[in-house]
């Protein structure tokens, strides 16, 4: 089974066919972000029996230039506040300079699921898709993902990614949880949290191939 699975058999249900309408509207009628043909990237960049570890956003960023597909991952050289403080938890976790270009791109084909659990937002308008329906298809995207046993790390920051918690049943599986990287709460409970690291001692005692978060190859402590 592969996503293209799972779209077919929510294709075939009413929510997802008025869902997959709404939305050529909103595209249609409105700026939207990301680009139509990005809406499903991180499902592309991600094949289902690759995934590894799963990090939750929230809807993707909803400025012009920025939103990609990836969660937390952006096409311009301006980074994000949020985004700014990931690469600074990612360095002071795992002791290495991080190239901080904005494409995550290099960690959903290593098998780092960047899912939002709403895919799409008009320009300037944060969370405006959030009642299309995105979440009934993200919620059964997770519910897969844990009823495979292939053990799999769930991060989830924030309290909007920790309400998927209760779809993470597997014993298989970690959940790393803390407070969202947004400046509003990164200093209260994200920045020292380890997810990284963390993430990377649970892959490895299961038998699986650790991520290398850092762009640059062979720069993470020899984990290849």
């Amino acid at each position: 089974m592969d996503w293209i699975d799972l779209y077919n058999n929510d294709l075939k249900k009413d929510y997802f066919k008025k869902l997959l309408e709404d939305v050529k509207e909103e595209y249609k009628n409105y700026t939207c972000f990301p680009p139509y043909e990005n809406i499903f990237r991180a499902y592309k960049l991600t094949p289902l029996e690759d995934v590894k570890v799963v990090i939750l956003g929230q809807d993707p960023y909803h400025e012009k230039g920025q939103a990609n597909g990836l969660a937390f991952s952006v096409d311009c050289k301006k980074l994000p506040p949020s985004l700014k403080n990931i690469y600074k938890e990612m360095e002071k976790d795992l002791g290495l300079t991080v190239n901080q270009d904005g494409d995550l791109s290099y960690l959903a084909k290593q098998g780092v699921m960047l899912l939002n659990t709403t895919l799409t937002v008009r320009e300037g308008e944060a969370n405006s898709h959030k009642d299309l329906g995105w979440s009934h298809f993200t919620n059964n995207s997770i519910a897969l993902l844990n009823a495979l046993s292939t053990p799999k790390v769930f991060i989830l920051w924030g309290n909007d990614a920790k309400t998927k918690k209760s779809l993470i049943t597997n014993p298989n599986h970690l959940i790393i949880e803390s407070a969202h990287p947004s400046p509003l709460s990164a200093y209260h409970g994200f920045f020292g949290s380890k997810p990284f690291s963390k993430a990377n001692e649970f892959l490895k005692a299961n038998g699986r191939k650790p991520i290398d978060w850092v762009k640059e190859e062979n720069n993470l402590f020899n984990l290849k």
